[in-house]
């Protein structure tokens, strides 16, 4: 679909370790990843579908881990994403048909948006439970519009499922990192089928970065205890800055 050289492809893969590490610490990988699909010069609606299969294969893996250490809740993480997917669909399929400034401009706000999100505080409330036996009426709208953000862009969708997790189903940490992985999981396969469907994915490009998050994921992984969390959000920050103001040059607004 798109021509690259081969140092591209190496570029790539590298950026992918460095993403696929920050997400580890502190989350927010597609802040880095669609960003940096988009100026390779990729169509924005290519790079949002060519984004997913890394988050696929990403969120599949996270899942398994949770299910084999025995910590799961399958039927409540069950119901939360199949309230996601009516959303996520109409959210892929819309994100196809939005003209590609305006993506853009959307991209660069919600990068701003994760950016300054990075430095709130934490919540100090202790209160937390494990599940709960029936979901509140507010979950039902709020997941359905979590679904199609996700399926429209995807980036920063962990930070805000697990705002609403926590605060308005009052999950505890653990238990919501848990159910926002297979969340995302699940809204990803049809948000993905959408962007095939609609010739939206280059898969050689996004394979390679896939392999390079996982990698980076890994070592991050293997790191993550040693690392200076507040230092990595500095990092991550500095890097969505320097790819916003990117953006904005390439769209000639600044």
């Amino acid at each position: 679909m798109f021509e690259y050289q081969f140092t591209d492809y190496i570029l790539l893969f590298l950026f992918g370790n460095f993403a696929g590490f920050i997400n580890v610490v502190a989350g927010g990988g597609s802040t880095l990843t669609l960003p940096f699909l988009i100026l390779m010069g990729m169509d924005t609606s290519v790079a949002n579908g060519t984004n997913r299969i890394g988050i696929l294969t990403q969120t599949m893996a996270a899942s398994l881990s949770f299910r084999k250490s025995k910590f799961k809740d399958t039927n409540l993480s069950f119901k939360l994403a199949m309230l996601t997917v009516p959303g996520a669909v109409l959210g892929a399929f819309y994100s196809t048909q939005i003209d590609e400034e305006s993506f853009q401009i959307i991209v660069v706000i919600v990068m701003v948006g994760v950016a300054i999100s990075l430095f709130i505080p934490k919540s100090k409330k202790k209160e937390y439970v494990d599940t709960i036996k029936k979901l509140p009426f507010i979950a039902y709208p709020l997941m359905l519009l979590l679904g199609f953000y996700a399926g429209f862009i995807q980036v920063g969708i962990g930070f805000l499922i697990m705002a609403i997790l926590s605060v308005v189903l009052n999950l505890n940490m653990k238990r919501v990192n848990m159910h926002k992985v297979f969340i995302v999981f699940i809204n990803t396969i049809p948000t993905l089928i959408i962007f095939i469907i609609t010739d939206n994915v280059d898969w050689v490009t996004g394979i390679i970065l896939s392999f390079g998050t996982s990698l980076g994921a890994w070592w991050s992984a293997k790191l993550s205890l040693k690392m200076d969390e507040k230092f990595v959000k500095l990092m991550l920050f500095i890097a969505i800055t320097a790819m916003a103001i990117k953006l904005l040059s390439k769209m000639g607004i600044i």
